[in-house]
């Protein structure tokens, strides 16, 4: 890492929920070693005392407080970390560190984003900017729009055409998604949305969107730098199994054929870059029975999806992660990745 980096704070995702996936941990304690490794000293705070990240000897210190704007501060106030990495946490990281960003905290105290910055996370976070953002790479998108009454969730719908999805959060793996075939099921689904929206990502904003009939759900891990090197990795499908209601997933996907593995992975690449993303993530998409393909969203994170990534290129995604987050090149090229089934 870069000499002025002797000291990082990471934020960890807090209390796991029952349904909720423990990527965080397994990313959030892989980055620690990697900054052990690198001879930074790290500072954790993570409130869940059952994770691996928080068990002794993986961080140099750990705060067993709660991922919020106020505890973060103080730790930042005390302990003066000279970076602070979000990629780790999941939402729960990315939304208090938007709002240490927000609020002035970090310039405040000189603490240097690693990685990804705000702006960009914010700018995929809001999905009206971010459609603006993929039009101007051409990269088509479900007909959508986000609601905060009962009035206008029916209005768009009706708009939209139905069937619709209906959808408490545009990330989140599409948490409360409904297939809305009427405005009584508009008025039965709402409020439900509304407030999973509000107790998972802080906001009551519900979304609706045009309904794929027979999708495919692809999604494209990607990593990139600050001097615009981009690359994608893999593709992974995750489908379920009409028969048995069984989730499948398969990495590389056997219905995506090598000319759209190519021109979903350049168009992948290019939102990334449009946004000036660093860092592993993942960009997903949805693709019809015709193989027509739509942008669905982006997640600036590293997610459930990395650990098996690892194994189908045999890559450390973790370690490169860190080195790209510091601003150094990417030494990953696209065609030294090789996909092994899995």
């Amino acid at each position: 890492m870069e000499k002025e980096i002797k000291k990082v704070l990471v934020l960890g995702s807090g209390a796991l929920k029952i349904g909720q996936a423990g990527e965080f941990d397994y990313s959030g304690s892989q980055a620690l070693k990697a900054l052990k490794e690198e001879g930074i000293s790290s500072v954790l705070v993570n409130p869940n005392i059952a994770t691996i990240q928080t068990s002794e000897g993986i961080a140099d210190k750990v705060y067993f407080l709660p991922v919020t704007t106020y505890f973060v501060e103080e730790i930042i106030k005390k302990e003066r970390p000279d970076g602070i990495l979000l990629a780790f946490g999941g939402q729960t990281a990315l939304n208090c560190g938007a709002e240490l960003y927000t609020q002035g905290i970090l310039d405040k105290y000189g603490v240097k984003v690693l990685g990804t910055s705000v702006e960009a996370i914010m700018y995929t976070e809001d999905r009206d900017l971010f459609v603006k953002k993929l039009d101007e790479i051409n990269m088509k998108t479900p007909v959508s729009q986000a609601v905060e009454s009962m009035e206008d969730a029916i209005a768009a719908a009706r708009k939209i055409g139905y069937p619709v999805m209906l959808k408490a959060s545009m990330g989140g793996g599409g948490k409360g998604m409904r297939l809305i075939h009427s405005a009584e099921e508009v008025e039965e689904a709402y409020t439900t949305a509304k407030s999973e929206s509000l107790s998972s990502f802080g906001d009551d904003t519900v979304y609706l969107e045009k309904f794929v009939e027979e999708p495919h759900h692809i999604e494209f891990q990607i990593l990139g730098d600050k001097h615009g090197n981009v690359i994608h990795l893999c593709e992974r499908e995750c489908s379920v199994q009409r028969r048995n209601q069984k989730i499948v997933e398969e990495t590389p996907s056997v219905f995506v054929t090598p000319e759209l593995r190519k021109d979903m992975g350049e168009k992948a690449v290019a939102a990334a870059k449009a946004v000036n993303y660093i860092g592993a993530g993942t960009i997903e998409f949805l693709v019809d029975k015709h193989r027509n393909y739509y942008f669905l969203e982006m997640n600036t994170r590293l997610q459930v999806e990395h650990p098996i990534t690892e194994e189908v290129i045999g890559v450390d995604l973790v370690k490169e992660q860190i080195k790209v987050a510091d601003g150094q090149v990417l030494q990953l090229k696209q065609e030294n990745i090789q996909q092994r089934g899995h």
